[in-house]
């Protein structure tokens, strides 16, 4: 049965379609409306603890034809608002697949919102900005109410809502060779892919995003990882006095909103991109090798260029000269605007990993200079 439904933006621009997933009693779901532009993925960019407060709209027109699997989970649920998609498949087929799409958003409460023209919708944010929206069933007058309502993501602390209340810990998988190291990573929001990664080089212990500095260095870490997370990094309470408190003391790495949080930590400041970078495409350049890594990426905000005293940026966005990596001159810390773990994306960038690797081996030296800048890719000044 076929459930007429409709999307309407804040600015009043109205798209219809047909509900699919779960059925909301209001009739109304609402939340800041996005785009991501991946062919294939859509379960691990669903499950993104970085999409909480979103509704996610999918450029490529099939979403759903392979199905979903648990192993392709990033989180232990989805914290987006909602999917909008132009054609939902009605059959899956995949080896893998445990399920239909449409089944999973039903099962765990997502309402969506299908055949919708995707491509006027894209258009209209990459004109518009993202902005707030509400979609379902509701008459329309409801539906412009509630988008209206809406707050979106600016100003809210949406990691609170995605972090985990305990820690967590995770025994290496290096098998051979030397010995893994020992990382807390806070958890902002943290992928299951990333895990997965940092278990190739660490033990893991994954912490609340609450965690105080005095805490994680008494757990004797060889290395912190600042996780990918949701929302606005201005608004992640004790965030930057944590991560302040943790530089020059153990080697950083920082993912996503942790290169946000890390970037404000050492005086930088953020700003809301106008429809964010949400894909599995983006050409961003290693400024010390001059090579071109195509990369996964889901941010909103982004670190303001030049405004970082003590670090270099080491990678640019090729498609709008925006900051996607950084390094500090004098302490243990670099960061990436993107994701390097690449859940859903390429692969290009995951050497990262094995430079956190080197750098809690003690490789990093607080003297810029050609080493360095190999380890790190360290090129121009912020």
């Amino acid at each position: 049965m076929i459930r007429e439904a409709a999307l309407v933006l804040s600015d009043g621009e109205v798209f219809e379609g047909e509900a699919i997933g779960a059925e909301v009693p209001s009739g109304i779901t609402s939340g800041e409306v996005v785009f991501n532009t991946v062919l294939t993925g859509y379960q691990e960019v669903i499950t993104d603890p970085s999409y909480a407060g979103q509704i996610i709209t999918f450029t490529y027109p099939h979403i759903g034809n392979y199905g979903v699997a648990p192993a392709d989970h990033e989180s232990r649920r989805p914290f987006c608002r909602g999917v909008i998609v132009r054609d939902m498949a009605r059959r899956r087929s995949n080896w893998r697949s445990t399920g239909d799409l449409e089944a999973f958003l039903a099962n765990q409460g997502i309402a969506g919102l299908a055949g919708v023209d995707t491509r006027r919708l894209t258009t209209h944010i990459r004109d518009a900005g993202a902005m707030p929206g509400a979609f379902g069933t509701a008459p329309e007058s409801d539906l412009r109410a509630a988008a209206a309502a809406e707050p979106g993501t600016d100003g809210i602390d949406l990691v609170a809502t995605v972090t985990r209340s305990e820690s967590e810990h995770f025994t290496s998988t290096r098998d051979g060779g030397k010995p893994p190291h020992r990382v807390v990573a806070l958890d902002f929001g943290l992928k299951a892919t990333i895990v997965r990664h940092l278990r190739t080089i660490a033990h893991l212990e994954v912490v609340p995003a609450s965690t105080s500095a005095a805490d994680i260095l008494a757990r004797q870490p060889d290395g912190v990882f600042l996780s990918n997370g949701p929302g606005d990094p201005e608004a992640v309470a004790g965030a930057v006095g944590t991560i302040s408190g943790l530089l020059g003391e153990v080697p950083i790495f920082g993912i996503c909103l942790g290169h946000q949080l890390l970037a404000a930590a050492l005086g930088g400041e953020t700003y809301k991109l106008p429809f964010g970078h949400h894909g599995g495409n983006h050409p961003v350049r290693n400024l010390a090798t001059g090579t071109v890594e195509i990369t996964s990426q889901n941010h909103n905000f982004c670190v303001a260029d030049s405004s970082i005293p003590g670090a270099d940026i080491t990678h640019i966005n090729l498609n709008d000269h925006t900051v996607e990596g950084l390094r500090c001159r004098d302490l243990p810390a670099f960061s990436v605007q993107y994701h390097p773990e690449a859940g859903p994306g390429p692969h290009d960038s995951r050497y990262l990993f094995d430079q956190f690797d080197e750098l809690m081996d003690g490789l990093h030296t607080t003297e810029p200079g050609p080493a360095q800048g190999q380890l790190l890719g360290g090129a121009t000044h912020a």
